[in-house]
């Protein structure tokens, strides 16, 4: 008879008749385990996680079974392989119910039932696809949203938590995500559930004081807490203690998820282990896997840290499967693991208008800035010919340098004159006049695209239409601000770093009340001029703002689509359509940008109908520079 006992987190297996054979042994010895000096006695490696124990040891019992072996449990492991049995049975109750409903299998009672706590509850007309998606996630508690930019995930998180309110299966929402989703959030939350949330922001400030807020008796709580994923690595012990307080009952949610799929990533890692004291979990993210199908990995991990769907061999098995390019075989696999625990809506049922591409304004240079672009594209051509002498590193670098000096050339002549990160190369070397007109560009003319910027703008003010202009470039951005102001407009400007969630408290602050001074319809700021990366993710301006101009562009797809999406989402576009204007430079990098762009977009909007795909399109790090080059200076 094998006996198996378990002290704290050690397995130990006694063999004292010594029935296991050769091939048995060599089975336990691959999951971890050690013969003791007394030849008959196994025992489990003490660093492996409750996790890992818990999975090892039911396996254990399995492969006895399996091979026809008696064994007896101490009481102790009796009680742990009993509650491991009952939680397996739970979640595959769960599960099942989930895939059902998904299948279009589910009780119409209980759903009738849910959509009279909607009619009565939440004073917010809910979207039929919100409705379903927040019925899902009640079914299971701990859900993942995919749906697409735009589809209302907060108010669907929103609706799900005042059901579990009621139910007083939660008692608050607590929210981790970058600076830029803290107004939607307290918005969403008065707008959604007709109340203003007691909330408060734990985020920056002074450390003492902001950690104090976790102690607060749990009588004296708020409803809503919002912090950021760099501020939660640095007060995690403080708030898995508050989570474990008498009479919390946290609902956590991970907003913007996607910046948690790094494997062993300090921001993942304090995600994980606070996972594990909230009474309910959530994610939201339209872009699942970003980069690779093992992104998805941390996401599930996070929603059922004690039975999480991807079991340690799965995990191997879809890496290597990706790695041979089986992609067909990884999507069955994250369909059976993973299928039943989503809800994801597509771009095409929300139920938009079909936004208004504008044909591009294709615009003539003015003489000056003519002359320097000209310039600097002859001198790249003839840089280029002595480009195979460079090793590979290097003639990155370089390419990548002459692709900003170009989208600089087409955005402001006077960008020319700063300097560019690891990038050295001199295209105006010994060319004095090209250095006078750089640098005195602005005493010689106008960019010819801004004069009809602001023929543009005037005809949408005419019309009293409030307007986005992008650019990336921050001197471009302060030069457009600048003319527009002295040409009578009223216009504010919000630019900063990517990611957004680098960003201060007071930056985002100070940047909130611009966005809530334009989106006010009373307010008179009908223009806005931004760059994608401060003004490009968690942002809605399409209640009051239907048309955006592009005055320059990037290769960076992702943040193009998230900045066509600031005026084309749900709750606006189902009745105002969006209008997209594009400013080009005639014959040069604008077009090849823009034809890129279009590419990519459409690659990507076929990509995210479909369910488990990854997104590596270029649109997630600026790597779009030799493809570029090769385009424009091909040999």
């Amino acid at each position: 008879m094998i006996n198996i006992d378990l002290l704290e987190k050690i397995i130990i297996i006694e063999d004292s008749s010594g029935r296991l054979k050769a091939s048995q042994t060599s089975q336990l010895t691959f999951w971890g385990f050690r013969q003791s000096p007394k030849q008959n006695n196994y025992k489990l490696k003490s660093s492996v996680s409750q996790e890992e124990v818990n999975t090892i040891i039911l396996k254990v019992i399995k492969y006895l079974d399996k091979e026809k072996i008696p064994f007896s449990l101490s009481v102790s492991c009796e009680k742990c392989v009993s509650q491991l049995y009952k939680e397996k049975d739970e979640i595959n109750k769960i599960r099942k119910q989930a895939k059902d409903y998904k299948d279009g299998n589910y009780d119409n009672a209980e759903f009738n039932r849910f959509i009279t706590f909607v009619s009565r509850h939440i004073p917010r007309t809910l979207k039929g696809h919100q409705v379903k998606a927040t019925f899902h996630h009640y079914l299971i508690k701990n859900a993942a949203n995919f749906s697409v930019p735009g589809s209302g995930k907060t108010a669907v998180i929103l609706t799900l938590y005042e059901k579990l309110k009621l139910d007083d299966e939660v008692n608050m929402l607590f929210v981790v995500g970058p600076v830029a989703c803290f107004r939607p959030w307290r918005t969403e939350f008065a707008d959604t559930l007709g109340r203003e949330p007691i909330y408060k922001i734990l985020a920056g400030g002074e450390q003492d004081s902001r950690k104090s807020e976790y102690f607060c008796p749990s009588s004296k709580k708020s409803e809503l807490y919002l912090t950021t994923y760099q501020t939660l690595v640095n007060d995690q012990n403080e708030v898995s203690r508050f989570f474990q307080q008498k009479g919390i009952k946290a609902f956590l949610v991970i907003d913007e998820a996607h910046y948690i799929k790094q494997i062993g990533g300090i921001w993942a890692s304090a995600i994980l282990h606070l996972s594990k004291f909230a009474k309910y979990r959530c994610i939201l993210t339209g872009t699942p896997m970003p980069r690779s199908y093992t992104d998805i990995f941390n996401l599930f991990d996070f929603l059922w840290p004690h039975n999480s769907p991807f079991s340690s061999e799965n995990k191997i098995r879809i890496k290597n499967s990706e790695e041979k390019g089986e992609l067909a075989y990884v999507k069955k696999v994250l369909e059976e693991t993973t299928g039943p625990y989503f809800y994801r809506v597509r771009k095409s049922e929300l139920g938009l208008i079909p936004p208004v591409f504008h044909p591009p304004y294709v615009i003539t240079m003015n003489k000056y800035e003519k002359i320097v672009y000209e310039a600097i594209v002859k001198k790249i051509g003839l840089y280029s010919e002595q480009d195979y002498l460079k090793n590979i590193e290097l003639l990155l670098k370089l390419r990548r340098g002459r692709i900003i000096r170009l989208r600089q050339g087409v955005s402001y002549v006077k960008l020319l004159s700063t300097a560019v990160d690891n990038y050295n190369e001199d295209l105006i070397e010994n060319e004095s006049n090209l250095s006078k007109i750089i640098y005195n560009y602005d005493n010689l003319e106008l960019p010819a695209k801004l004069e009809y910027l602001n023929k543009l703008v005037a005809g949408l003010q005419q019309k009293n239409l409030k307007v986005v202009i992008w650019a990336h470039f921050i001197k471009t951005l302060e030069l457009i601000v600048d003319y527009l102001k002295k040409e009578g407009f009223y216009c504010k400007l919000i630019y900063g770093k990517t990611p957004i969630e680098y960003e201060s408290l007071e930056e985002e602050e100070s940047r909130e009340k611009i966005r809530n001074e334009f989106i006010d319809p009373q307010s008179g700021l009908n223009i806005l001029v931004a760059n994608p990366g401060a003004c490009g993710e968690s942002v809605s301006l399409h209640k009051t703002c239907f048309h955006a101009i592009y005055y320059d562009l990037s290769y960076n797809c992702a943040q193009y689509l998230q900045s066509l999406d600031r005026i084309h989402r749900v709750g606006g576009s189902e009745i105002n359509r969006a209008n997209y204007h594009f400013l080009q430079y005639k014959d040069t990098i604008d077009q090849d940008i823009k034809a890129n762009l279009d590419k990519k977009a459409q690659r990507m909007y076929e990509v995210i109908e479909e369910d488990y795909n990854i997104y590596s399109l270029d649109m997630f790090e600026e790597d779009y520079a030799s493809e570029a080059y090769k385009r424009l200076f091909s040999q």
